[in-house]
């Protein structure tokens, strides 16, 4: 009987570590709400505080380095077994060792700061927002409230000779303490935040339509630093929001919108709104007819109506960009279906579309407070 080395055993313990996971997660959201409680807060206090600590992305450095370490273990790889037609067995073994190690690595870490938080008690529930059945009327009257404070707000932040929103907050403390003061009323969100980072390579980003992205492998809340600013608040809110536990894209958005409306913070008031107001735009276009988008745009302020316009005309600039590497379709296509197959392999049936529930949150939300 061959005696399995203790790497082997390592790494068949580590696999069967990741599948265990997965499965107490799916069977028991009490299991990841203790986890998220427990647990979770330790790798981000301890492992997110030295990433923190990088003035850039670290987790921008390693998928640039893993995709050189990726394409050169391929090319000696396809050298070793030519050259070496006496050993072809060894070096396949030594390389499927070294991809396994990989694979279940990549998995563990997926699964302990990511996959995991999928399957939580929702936002709503653990505060007691109850969910409800809401009529189109009320849909519309959510957009009268929100257009309120956007259109409040689009007066008061800075703007230049064109009418063009102007960043004039910080995305680092600014966001930071407009997150912690939420804790006070939602506790899962007290504690440490790190410092969001901007991603040098942005444009690839925006090829994708991303406006920020959660690392799970360095535990960092990156931002498209090339995106039109009046997005900015909001995404890096939204990221954050994550390293809390929040993994789920629609109550990050929610919660995203409630640290920016209650931060005192003009510009994040104006972001977090008008964001809202983007996805109720949506659902007044898919439920209602052409009169009640029109007399939903007829009410916005004419400079949200200038952001939207010069927000649409930046995603579109970046698609149609002939310079491109890689073409921007090509990009946005694979990066979509790659989302889409993630979100529902951790249990979100409807994929991107889950996006959207957002205004559902807030429906029910505005309606507690009425």
């Amino acid at each position: 009987m061959t005696k399995l080395k203790r790497s082997t055993i390592l790494l068949i313990c580590l696999a069967a570590a990741t599948v265990l996971l997965n499965a107490a997660a799916w069977l028991s959201s009490g299991f990841c709400d203790w986890y998220v409680e427990n647990i979770f807060p330790l790798w981000v206090n301890t492992y997110s505080r030295l990433t923190s600590l990088l003035p850039f992305s670290l987790g921008e450095i390693l998928i640039i380095m893993g995709l050189l370490l990726l394409a050169a273990g391929i090319i000696s790889f396809a050298v070793l077994m030519v050259i070496k037609k006496g050993h072809r067995k060894k070096i396949a073994v030594l390389y499927g060792k070294r991809a396994a190690w990989l694979v279940v690595c990549i998995a563990l870490i997926q699964t302990l700061n990511c996959f995991i938080l999928y399957h939580c008690t929702g936002f709503g529930e653990r505060y007691g927002i109850r969910a409800e059945e809401h009529s189109f009327e009320e849909l519309v009257a959510l957009g009268d409230r929100i257009t309120a404070i956007a259109n409040d707000c689009a007066d008061k932040v800075k703007r230049d000779e064109n009418g063009r929103f102007v960043l004039t907050a910080d995305l680092d403390n600014d966001a930071k303490q407009a997150m912690q003061s939420l804790g006070e009323t939602y506790p899962q969100l007290k504690g440490f935040y790190p410092r969001p980072k901007p991603v040098i390579n942005s444009f690839f980003m925006s090829q994708q339509y991303l406006m920020g992205i959660y690392f799970p492998f360095t535990l960092e809340a990156n931002y498209n630093r090339e995106m039109y600013s009046s997005n900015m608040p909001e995404t890096v809110c939204h990221e954050l929001v994550h390293l809390k536990g929040f993994i789920q894209e629609d109550e990050a958005n929610f919660i995203s919108y409630l640290a920016c409306i209650n931060s005192g913070n003009n510009d994040y008031i104006y972001s977090g709104s008008v964001a809202a107001l983007k996805y109720i735009r949506n659902k007044i276009s898919e439920y209602g007819s052409e009169d009640d988008l029109a007399e939903f745009y007829s009410k916005l302020h004419p400079g949200i109506i200038i952001d939207w316009n010069e927000n649409n005309s930046y995603w579109q600039q970046v698609q149609e960009d002939e310079s491109a590497l890689i073409p921007s379709q090509v990009v946005n296509s694979v990066s979509d279906a790659a989302t889409e197959a993630s979100l529902k392999l951790n249990g979100v049936s409807d994929g991107m579309r889950s996006y959207g529930r957002m205004v559902d949150l807030l429906l029910d939300y505005y309606s507690d407070k009425d």
